[in-house]
């Protein structure tokens, strides 16, 4: 499920490491394990790296003056070997220009944008989406607007958010210099489209697809706009475009497919499709008038393509209906919340790890998997680093998919009344690195008011808490702790290989929930996307809240960072978010700081202006450069930092005109390093809404 939420925050203190959750719990049994079986052994298929490939690998665009990757560098690190701007100088930056990409909300839009664009930037360029998949290129230098392609995306095709974090870009080793399309630009839209473009003209690629367009929605079923749609970038392994898709969650068991589709990239021709549910097909696609596999899990944050062993590793979701799972499939089971490794040319997986068992949290994998060589005994491993939201970091070998670290198995204590023999007794647990904090207390209750604490206690008292994974129920609400907004969420972590420091900004907050049973959601005329015409609100609500989950017994209730209807302000203490560094080699806390200040935030909704570092929710990561510093957005205070990485102190500070929901970058051009983030704001973070595209340098 993709990751936007409403908060309103508001605190006081600082956030420290704590002992990992698991490390509360009774140890389990061999009866346990033999029901659940053991974390540690990935799904692994033979795996040849050499003869079976269908084409060699092409070298990769590198990391430098340019970012030419969504994660900057082809291992997804978000780390930039540029060191111009320092932790000595870095005081004196300022604001080289502003560009406005013009997409605003209509008023049939409004309150459903969070643009989270991050652009690349290839020579003199910066190419970029708006929140409405318009495609844009601008002078990296000047801002200067070069050309724009609008694909015409119509408002009823946002989901929960009008979202395109990024494009891909592609050269075609076998076109001539100066070409058409020689190297394109491709991204996916939210009505579900692949389009092509040539990267020096903004031109369609007419060889691609239909006109530079794929139909995403081709076998996929019934066209219902807001329920298929790709916010992400698409990974190039080998010449193959591979793309899955959002699919908005919790509306009804009969979903549109979670399939994974690999395209050629000069032609847009399907190359292979992944579906769980029905792999014979994996070549040639459903048969002439069926669909892919409905309700399967989907994969809807950014897939990282290892061009060296042509693998694509899949950060993969739920099924379509997050909080019940008894009618899932074995196929189901097996893949969902899982980090799978496909052959890129031939779409078949070859190795899957699993961090939830039969996941009923909506715990799936959000952030994109970082390729690093891991030091080990004296030498490196080739490796992926897989945050999640429960706050684990997993370290794998990214040939295999085995963990690094032994996997430790967390006892679910209890199961719950609604499936009890479906919820799974033990639970992966990371004994590498976790981001989660220990269980809640009655003491951890918070209020801004009197009032509120009490209230919030009364509540903690009569909900059904286990610590982690406590299973949903109907008769009393919930808590999920973390909640779904994380851990680590898409905007990933960043890695300083040089220094060998993991960063991971993180979410620390609860959502308080209740299973809705049938006859109530009906009552309450929860309807699924497909079905708003009759009067059905699905369509406008944050993700859980008022979900139907047509086909399951029960619809869901979330209560996202469980805010009291009294002042509107969290239950629990703060902080509510952080940023962290991490050891690499050892997996040990360098340092913790709470991100983001109250200066947006109090009780009511009323700015308090205070700029106490609270730690609010944040959405969106950071980057890390050689010469020592972090920039991030992300907080709901709106402020864009440059933090020191050897000691977490924040250096400077800009304010932006809406949240910096989206992944900063840097490059260079004509020797002057810039800094850029695209604040577009996220609107259920309640950060406003901009179309800035900021670029910062020091005076020239």
């Amino acid at each position: 499920m993709n990751s936007r939420r409403l908060f309103l925050l508001f605190a006081t203190t600082a956030i420290t490491f704590a002992v990992p959750a698991q490390a509360q719990q009774a140890p389990i049994t061999p009866a346990d394990q033999a029901e659940t079986g053991p974390a540690a052994e990935p799904s692994v298929a033979p795996f040849d790296n050499s003869s079976e490939m269908a084409t060699a690998p092409q070298e990769q665009p590198q990391l430098g003056a340019d970012w030419p990757f969504w994660g900057g560098d082809s291992d997804a690190t978000r780390y930039s070997p540029l060191n111009q701007i320092t932790p000595e100088n870095v005081a004196g930056l300022e604001r080289a220009f502003v560009f406005h990409t013009g997409d605003m909300p209509s008023a049939e839009a409004e309150g459903k944008y969070a643009p989270e664009t991050t652009p690349l930037k290839v020579g003199d360029d910066l190419l970029m989406c708006s929140a409405k998949n318009v495609l844009i290129s601008i002078d990296a230098a000047t801002g200067e607007e070069n050309w724009r392609f609008n694909p015409g995306v119509p408002d009823d095709a946002i989901p929960y958010s009008a979202s395109c974090r990024g494009v891909s870009i592609w050269t075609d080793p076998q076109a001539a210099e100066g070409d058409l399309c020689s190297t394109r630009v491709i991204e996916g839209t939210l009505d579900a489209k692949l389009i092509a473009v040539d990267a020096r003209t903004g031109d369609p690629c007419e060889g691609f697809g239909e006109n530079g367009t794929v139909d995403l929605w081709e076998d996929i079923g019934e066209r219902v706009p807001g329920w298929y749609a790709v916010t992400a970038p698409p990974a190039i392994v080998r010449g193959i475009i591979v793309t899955g898709a959002q699919v908005k969650d919790g509306q009804a068991e009969d979903a549109p497919s979670g399939v994974i589709r690999g395209f050629d990239a000069r032609t847009g021709e399907l190359a292979w499709a992944w579906d769980v549910g029905a792999p014979e097909q994996n070549a040639d696609g459903p048969p002439e008038g069926e669909v892919y596999t409905r309700g399967t899990p989907n994969m809807w944050t950014t897939a990282t393509a290892d061009e060296e062993l042509g693998l694509v590793y899949l950060p993969m979701g739920n099924s379509s209906v997050d909080y019940y799972g008894s009618n899932r499939s074995e196929a189901e089971n097996e893949w969902s919340t899982a980090l799978v490794a496909l052959d890129a040319t031939t779409g078949e997986p070859v190795w899957s790890f699993q961090t939830v068992y039969r996941d009923v949290w909506d715990y799936d994998l959000g952030s994109q998997a970082t390729l690093v060589d891991f030091p080990q005994d004296g030498t490196t491993v080739p490796a992926i680093i897989l945050p999640s939201k429960q706050g684990d970091i997993y370290i794998l070998n990214r040939e295999t998919g085995e963990s690094l670290h032994p996997v430790g198995e967390f006892e679910v204590l209890s199961q719950g009344e609604i499936e009890p023999d479906y919820i799974a007794t033990t639970q992966p647990a990371s004994t590498y690195h976790t981001l989660r904090q220990k269980p809640l207390t009655e003491r951890d209750m918070w209020g801004a008011t009197p009032l509120d604490q009490l209230w919030c206690r009364i509540q903690f008292r009569r909900a059904s808490y286990d610590g982690y994974f406590t299973p949903p129920s109907a008769d009393r609400y919930f808590i999920q702790y973390p909640g779904y907004n994380g851990g680590s969420d898409w905007g990933s972590v960043a890695v300083d290989t040089d220094r060998g420091i993991i960063v991971a900004n993180y979410n620390d907050i609860p959502n308080h929930n209740r299973l809705i049973p049938r006859e109530e959601a009906e009552e309450r005329n929860l309807q699924p996307i497909y079905a708003q015409e009759s009067g059905g609100d699905a369509g406008s609500n944050a993700e859980g809240a008022g979900d139907p989950q047509i086909g399951a017994p029960y619809a869901i209730d979330v209560n996202a960072g469980w805010r009291s209807p009294l002042t509107g302000m969290p239950c629990t203490a703060p902080p509510y978010g952080g940023i962290r560094a991490i050891d690499l080699e050892t997996g040990k806390t360098l340092w913790d700081r709470p991100l983001g200040t109250a200066r947006r935030n109090g009780p009511w909704g009323i700015p308090s202006g205070l700029p106490l570092a609270i730690g609010t929710p944040n959405n969106g990561g950071s980057v890390v450069t050689a010469s020592g510093l972090i920039f991030i957005g992300a907080a709901t205070d709106n402020l864009f930092r440059a933090i020191d990485i050897e000691t977490g102190e924040v250096l400077w500070t800009d304010e932006l005109p809406a949240g910096g929901q989206a992944n900063p970058i840097t490059y260079e051009v004509d020797g002057r390093q810039y800094v850029l983030i695209a604040p577009g704001g996220h609107h259920f973070m309640e950060t406003g809404v901009s179309d800035a595209v900021i670029a910062y340098a020091l005076p020239d």
